[in-house]
């Protein structure tokens, strides 16, 4: 069984499609969160995420359509974009997101958009906060979303019993086997990417090979800027695309 694991689309139709093409095959999509938010297209990357089998949970954007998050809590830009999408999502992709859990639990994988201790809302960006997060974690490995930014952390027990967590930057199209140790995996952004790399990023889980190929593929990130820059959504959100930040 291969699954395609992505994470923060963010209505991003043109890096969606991109990675779909790209993508070595696989039988199912686990989808991290945040379909909707900053982009242009929020209906149509629902539609195209139902069009596959795939189990998906609720990201912070995608509760703040709906209402459930406060706009308040997000940027400016941001505020003007969650107010555009609740505004041109259509009925059946609000529907869809109405119907998302926080958290879903597979074998050996939680899968959370924020962290294990926060589902929704908390970035693990540092060692320090997913060394905090591993307590809160029923299973060997975790995906989570939301920082943008594909990492590995890992935890690491001492001989001493003491445990710290390492920080790893991923290989790319090299496979990795998992470890018999805890992980919390990010598979980075599709539809807006932030670690000064534009190219939209996702990971391929082997549940056979029991290994995980981290890929980064190019999209006519100009087709979405376009898109957004007529459809009035901020233009510093379309701009940072060029070069994910």
């Amino acid at each position: 069984m291969r699954y395609l694991v992505l994470s923060d689309i963010h209505a991003n139709l043109a890096a969606f499609q991109a990675v779909l093409e790209d993508a070595p095959p696989f039988d199912k999509i686990w989808c991290i969160g945040d379909l909707v938010g900053y982009g242009p297209d929020p209906s149509e990357c629902v539609a195209l995420l139902r069009e596959y089998d795939h189990d998906c949970v609720a990201g912070n954007h995608d509760w703040a359509t709906l209402g459930r998050i406060d706009t308040d809590d997000f940027n400016p830009d941001a505020r003007r974009a969650l107010e555009w999408t609740r505004e041109h999502l259509d009925a059946a992709g609000r529907a869809y997101l109405e119907q998302l859990p926080s958290a879903l639990h597979f074998n050996d994988f939680t899968i959370v958009h924020g962290s294990p201790r926060q589902p929704i809302w908390e970035y693990i960006l540092y060692a320090g906060v997913a060394a905090n997060n591993f307590a809160h974690l029923q299973t060997p490995y975790c995906l989570v979303g939301h920082t943008h930014t594909p990492v590995i952390f890992q935890e690491v027990t001492h001989n001493n019993g003491t445990a710290s967590v390492a920080t790893l930057s991923p290989e790319y199209d090299e496979p990795l086997p998992l470890p018999a140790v805890r992980l919390i995996i990010n598979p980075g952004s599709v539809g807006q990417p932030r670690n000064h790399d534009p190219r939209a990023s996702y990971v391929i889980f082997d549940a056979d090979e029991r290994t995980i190929l981290y890929r980064r593929v190019e999209y006519p990130v100009e087709i979405t800027q376009q898109r957004m820059y007529q459809l009035g959504l901020p233009m510093r959100l379309a701009a940072r695309l060029s070069n994910g930040w």
